[in-house]
């Protein structure tokens, strides 16, 4: 279950309490994203945060993009959001589909490329190897819990940046709009190809869509105002263009049905994404997990 960062209106008291219900209920994982030029939590203190409300799922960034970051500081902030929540963290990453987080930094745009992300990963890794990254007196730390650092899965909708992630990543933190399951183990296939091939072992399959469970109508109003704010990069008339066929909308047995047709294919989780931050939503979700 991903938290409702994007959400409107969001204080303590919201994150808390859909932290701990997640917590509580039958999911694997926590997961949030990032974004820069948005009224978001910022990721990395959101994560100090979620370790110490939660005790028991993973806690999953979906994602966040490495080039917007010093890499440095960033390796030594997941480590110690991993030492945090005793080694429950992974880490996906992305290059994020915005410019404007990228000005917003002061980061280069010219950087949102898989081949500088890798490079900024390269770094992370050798931080949380305790290697020696430059003339100084003791390495960065605290090393993480997780020998070797956090897993990292590569947030990725497309078949040539799976390929050149497989030398680093552990999976696959990818989306899906439309929930085509046909395309989406296509995708699948492309990374249970490329791991072997990169002598790494088969890799963790998750992907993600946007959900609200209720009357049809309802249901997909609230989609779509979701869309709306969060898609404000594009002009209004595309977003309500491509909203009636834009993640899910429906009932809880509807819902079940989906979730059974990803298993199907062999996905290993899939992430769901809240379009409101109404803990009732989250209590429904949570009573269709309960029944896989």
């Amino acid at each position: 279950m991903t938290m409702p960062v994007m959400e409107p209106g969001l204080d303590a008291r919201v994150l808390k309490d859909w932290a701990c219900a997640i917590d509580a209920g039958p999911f694997s994982s926590l997961c949030w994203g990032e974004r820069i030029a948005f009224d978001n939590p910022d990721s990395l203190t959101l994560l100090g945060a979620l370790a110490a409300w939660t005790e028991r799922v993973r806690l999953v960034t979906t994602v966040i993009v490495p080039q917007l970051h010093d890499p440095v500081m960033l390796a030594k902030a997941l480590a110690t959001g991993d030492v945090l929540c005793g080694g429950r963290l992974t880490v996906g990453v992305g290059v994020g589909g915005r410019h404007e987080d990228y000005h917003a930094v002061g980061a280069d745009p010219t950087t949102q490329t898989m081949r500088v992300m890798g490079q900024r990963v390269a770094v992370m890794k050798r931080v949380w190897a305790g290697e020696e990254i430059t003339d100084s007196v003791r390495a960065v730390g605290p090393a993480p819990v997780q020998a070797g650092g956090p897993p990292l899965l590569v947030g990725s909708i497309g078949p040539k940046t799976i390929r050149s992630a497989a030398a680093w990543a552990d999976g696959l933190a990818g989306t899906t709009l439309d929930l085509d399951v046909a395309k989406q183990n296509e995708l699948f296939d492309v990374a249970r190809a490329a791991w072997p091939e990169a002598g790494k072992p088969k890799p963790h399959l998750a992907t993600s869509f946007w959900f609200a469970v209720g009357s049809p109508e309802r249901a997909r109003a609230q989609v779509h105002r979701h869309l709306r704010r969060y898609l404000n990069w594009i002009p209004a008339e595309y977003v309500d263009a491509m909203a009636p066929m834009t993640g899910w909308a429906g009932s809880e047995d509807e819902l079940l049905a989906v979730l059974r047709r990803f298993e199907e294919i062999g996905t290993d989780e899939l992430q769901l994404i809240p379009t409101s931050s109404d803990t009732e939503q989250l209590r429904r979700a949570a009573d269709v997990a309960a029944r896989l």
